[in-house]
């Protein structure tokens, strides 16, 4: 049984020395949204997620939608145990995988098939279970010799490709994606809802991140709006209406 809950999460940063440079360019730059709480000094207090709560569990997949800077990144990396709530508290039960930006959990001096080992294990396999997943992930990128190459000598498109075969070589009970669908040509995208789908099919929680209403209707049962910051969960009708 796996469960993902968050009961009166609140998730704040402070940006220090805002008076010597833009605080607009600063909260764009770190991507997180939510509202300026306080000024003291030179520290601003963004609040990028406030008093959220939830609880999930088996059969749940949910998207996530907002405007760029609403929360949805922060929420989704607070899921993930990469962001600590400030108040309130995660709880979190069964195995768990995640796509988010292009190149997150990589070294990009490091080959394809390094940082295929590198990721597994921070995803909690052995190298042994890691190195099993090698032929499973040739196959789905088509990256044939590149894979020997460092990743920093990839387009953001393989890139891509080689993170979502990763994340998607192993079937968790949690899933997390961050719209990753916009990249690659029409075959590859094909082969990725196709693996999407089986492993949407296999988790038991999901929760998906993306600016497409087809999608959102097509792999989720649930709606939550974050704006900045703040959730509710909303009907489908609210998807023809952003």
């Amino acid at each position: 049984m796996a469960k993902l809950a968050f009961k009166n999460v609140t998730i704040q940063y402070p940006i220090y020395n805002s008076r010597g440079m833009s605080l607009r360019n600063q909260v764009l730059r770190l991507g997180t949204g939510g509202k300026i709480e306080a000024e003291a000094g030179q520290v601003n207090l963004v609040t990028a997620l406030r008093d959220v709560s939830f609880e999930l569990g088996d059969g749940d997949s949910i998207g996530l939608i907002g405007h760029n800077g609403s929360g949805k990144t922060t929420l989704l990396r607070a899921m993930a145990g990469i962001y600590a709530p400030v108040s309130g508290q995660v709880m979190r039960e069964g195995s768990l995988a995640t796509v988010f930006e292009i190149g997150a959990g990589m070294d990009l001096e490091l080959s394809g098939y390094e940082n295929i080992i590198r990721m597994g294990l921070m995803m909690g396999m052995t190298p042994s279970q890691a190195r099993d997943r090698i032929h499973d992930i040739e196959e789905f990128t088509e990256l044939g010799d590149f894979l020997q190459l460092p990743v920093r000598t990839y387009s953001s498109g393989m890139t891509m490709r080689l993170m979502f075969a990763m994340a998607t070589s192993v079937k968790p009970e949690i899933l997390l994606i961050d719209e990753m669908f916009g990249t690659g040509d029409a075959a590859f995208q094909e082969k990725a809802h196709s693996r999407m789908r089986s492993l949407i099919n296999s988790s038991k929680i999901f929760v998906f991140a993306s600016h497409s209403d087809k999608l959102l209707r097509e792999y989720c049962k649930r709606i939550f709006s974050l704006d900045h910051g703040t959730l509710r969960e909303v009907d489908f009708d609210v998807l023809g209406k952003r």
